[in-house]
């Protein structure tokens, strides 16, 4: 264990963007809600604040999560690759520390430490946030202190760490063969052949078997993770204002259902399949 996480920490040190980034943007909102015209005062009625609070802390959130989810991708697309391309994949080659410990390292910093700086920075961005707008005295800021808001809020984070890397597990698996495999150009690399091969299935098969399958594990996260509610009871719970009128996220979560979804292991099998020919990628390829 002591391995891995100075292999971990490595990371860290080699990939400063990994905490730079989310301090940052927690920073840039911190700023705009002390000096910027940032007013809460929209709720007409009772009703309507506390939804307005709860839609305040998850745009903060969604803020967070998009960039996440572009700097991770651009991680594991490149953790393999740029030590090839500096040469420095000889020096780490030299120690004692095996392939399959590096790239599980990798793996584990890009899917699960990397969400985790970014659910930590959001967390303490929110709360300096919801301080600041109630030192400014704004009308709505206390509904920004609701407990049963703020453990929802962790709870989502943490679901969306744990269920996001397990359903997305082939993704993270291809971009790492890609990181290990390719001399140059690595994010055209990780598309374009999944592009040729939906094309030439349609060419010669006439089918959309891949096209679907890359559509549902790119697309359907959503749909495997979270309960949709009909449009019928969505519209009972919206509010004249188009606010939902429920403060409750628990309804939304079903891991159960995650869980028992075939699709979820057939990805993690995938994934795991992809990762073993990462690391005998690396195993074999010491220069880009």
């Amino acid at each position: 264990m002591k391995t891995y996480a100075w292999l971990v920490r490595r990371e860290f040190w080699e990939n400063r963007a990994i905490w730079i980034m989310p301090l940052v943007i927690g920073c840039a909102l911190i700023l705009a809600a002390a000096f910027g015209r940032v007013e809460l005062g929209m709720a007409t009625s009772a009703g309507d604040s506390p939804d307005l609070g709860g839609m305040l802390l998850f745009a903060f959130g969604v803020i967070f999560i998009v960039v996440m989810n572009i700097y991770a991708t651009w991680y594991l697309l490149d953790c393999l690759y740029s030590e090839r391309k500096d040469r420095s994949v000889l020096f780490w080659k030299s120690l004692p520390v095996s392939d399959t410990a590096t790239v599980l390292a990798k793996l584990f910093t890009g899917v699960i430490a990397i969400p985790l700086v970014y659910f930590l920075t959001a967390d303490l961005t929110t709360f300096s946030i919801a301080v600041i707008l109630s030192i400014r005295g704004q009308t709505a800021a206390g509904e920004l202190w609701r407990p049963d808001r703020w453990l929802q809020l962790q709870a989502l984070w943490l679901y969306l760490i744990v269920t996001t890397a397990i359903w997305y597990a082939p993704v993270a698996g291809w971009l790492m063969v890609v990181s290990a495999w390719a001399r140059r150009a690595v994010l055209l690399w990780s598309v374009l052949p999944l592009a040729a091969a939906c094309v030439l299935e349609r060419w010669f098969f006439g089918t959309h078997v891949l096209t679907k399958a890359l559509g549902l594990r790119l697309l359907g996260y959503a749909g495997a993770a979270f309960n949709q509610p009909t449009t019928v009871d969505a519209w009972s719970r919206m509010s004249d204002t188009g606010v939902p009128r429920t403060n409750s996220l628990w309804p939304m979560l079903d891991p159960l259902r995650f869980l028992e979804n075939a699709q979820t292991w057939v990805g993690v099998a995938v994934g795991a399949a992809l990762l073993v020919g990462a690391i005998q990628l690396r195993l074999r390829r010491c220069e880009s």
